[in-house]
């Protein structure tokens, strides 16, 4: 199996892991509640099989058409895909054909765009997160963290889609630690109203640690495992 550059995707890919169970160890919690999702923007798909070879069960793209292509000419593998970036409404049916989870749905909007009674009754429901905006930049993507229960709640009221918690970036200025916290109580209340809906997704190549650390469950983590990003084509 080839490796990319760096220390070798194998290497790379083992030292995340045992990063990740060092700061699930040091929070007090199971490495076996988290899930790891190998970020692979602008990667080629013989990379995405090698790292299925290594284990890897959850892929997250941020480009619809590329995460396409990826999605077709790997489809023989067992795996999940997961959309992480900004969602536009005129291509959230497009994503819904391919993505078991969406970790971008920031508005009332979206969500029924991506609502289906025919996925409801075929049990193929969609996986969601609702994405908060961490900043004071209203031009970030994520929906107001005073506004994120009620984006929950409507979620919730739609066929066709599974609400599974709330994710976000940790700002580019200041703790990523304190950003996170804020997430956890976001999180405290969107479970306050849906109970099921206690994942959190957080944490990335730089900050992971700390997002375990405030219960993440779902870690997008991408160049720590795949090493330097191809430029585009």
């Amino acid at each position: 199996m080839p490796d990319e550059g760096g220390p070798g995707l194998t290497a790379r890919l083992a030292l995340v892991r045992a990063s990740i169970a060092g700061a699930a160890d040091a929070a007090g919690r199971s490495v076996d509640d988290l899930t790891l999702i190998a970020v692979t923007k602008f990667h080629d798909a013989a990379l995405l099989r090698d790292l299925a070879a290594l284990g890897i069960t959850d892929f997250g793209e941020s480009r619809h058409q590329e995460a396409r292509e990826k999605a077709r000419e790997l489809a023989d593998l067992d795996v999940t895909w997961h959309f992480i970036g900004q969602l536009q409404s005129k291509k959230a049916r497009q994503v819904a054909e391919y993505a078991s989870v969406i970790h971008s749905v920031d508005r009332a909007s979206l969500a029924d765009l991506l609502a289906s009674e025919e996925r409801e009754a075929d049990g193929t429901r969609i996986g969601c997160f609702v994405q908060v905006n961490l900043t004071p930049d209203p031009d970030r993507g994520g929906v107001r963290p005073e506004d994120a229960v009620a984006l929950a709640e409507h979620i919730e009221t739609l066929p066709g889609l599974d609400l599974r918690g709330v994710m976000a970036v940790a700002p580019n200025e200041g703790e990523p630690r304190a950003a996170f916290a804020q997430l956890r109580s976001i999180s405290d209340a969107v479970r306050a109203s849906v109970p099921r809906a206690s994942a959190i997704s957080a944490g990335m190549s730089n900050d992971f640690a700390e997002a375990i650390a405030e219960g993440a469950t779902h870690l997008r983590i991408g160049s720590a495992i795949t090493g330097i990003r191809p430029a585009r084509g």
